[in-house]
């Protein structure tokens, strides 16, 4: 289905019957990658999954955005649909545009579940890996154009940021790995549940504690040998896991 929300034409889809549940997917994703978990939630809740601005199939906003924008955009595109969910489930960005629109208000949600959410900002090692997205351009400058973009390619890699995920998104992508939610969690105070993987290199376990730490009454599981895609490579497990608190 397409509705315009903001002047940008949305997709989204909707299944199942009960209690409302927002899927909100991670930066690069989209909502498609979310098909099978949403048919296992189906059979308690109706499962609403959106293409966030600049993925799968919504139109890019005309500006570069930050996470506050992006949780705007989901409270307008939850009234043009007529939907109040009942719990918001977000992936990664989509767990730090849950935080930022719950925390501040924006959105409304009795129950949050963040998988491998980003949003802890300004740590050492992202420091140093937004530096050498600078500096690798710089270093790219006086390069031909083809050498400039396999140099950036080839520093971005190493230093494991998703910039080329998505390279439409160029100026979004910088603006949201500054824009830290900390504060925003802690204003929360509907019951959640963070879920991590033992072996995610993009949101470490670590910083999931900091959002754990954050959020008053949070429930806090680690699911061993997984990485940042804990929802497809532990399908069965996440599934269970929200299930269990979603139905408690």
């Amino acid at each position: 289905m397409q509705v315009i929300v903001q002047d940008l034409l949305t997709s989204y889809s909707r299944v199942g019957k009960g209690k409302q549940v927002l899927i909100l997917h991670g930066w690069g994703d989209s909502s498609a990658s979310w098909k099978a978990v949403a048919k296992k939630l189906a059979g308690q809740h109706e499962v609403i999954l959106v293409d966030l601005p600049g993925f799968g199939e919504t139109q890019m906003p005309s500006i570069a955005w930050d996470l506050t924008d992006y949780a705007n955009f989901i409270q307008a595109f939850l009234r043009k649909i007529g939907a109040k969910p009942y719990a918001i489930v977000g992936h990664s960005n989509g767990g730090a545009i849950a935080i930022r629109g719950v925390g501040q208000g924006i959105l409304q949600a009795e129950k949050l579940v963040l998988l491998a959410s980003a949003g802890v900002r300004g740590t050492s090692s992202q420091k140093g890996l937004y530096l050498i997205s600078k500096v690798g351009k710089v270093m790219a400058s006086p390069l031909p154009k083809r050498m400039q973009a396999r140099l950036r390619r080839g520093l971005y890699h190493k230093a494991g940021l998703d910039l080329l995920v998505a390279e439409h998104m160029q100026e979004t992508f910088k603006r949201i790995v500054r824009d830290d939610v900390r504060a925003d969690a802690a204003y929360i105070s509907a019951p959640t549940l963070l879920v991590y993987g033992e072996h995610d290199e993009e949101t470490p376990v670590a910083l999931g504690r900091q959002l754990h730490d954050a959020i008053e009454g949070s429930v806090f599981q680690e699911i061993p040998a997984v990485g940042h895609f804990l929802y497809r490579d532990a399908e069965k497990q996440v599934v269970q896991l929200a299930k269990e608190f979603l139905s408690a």
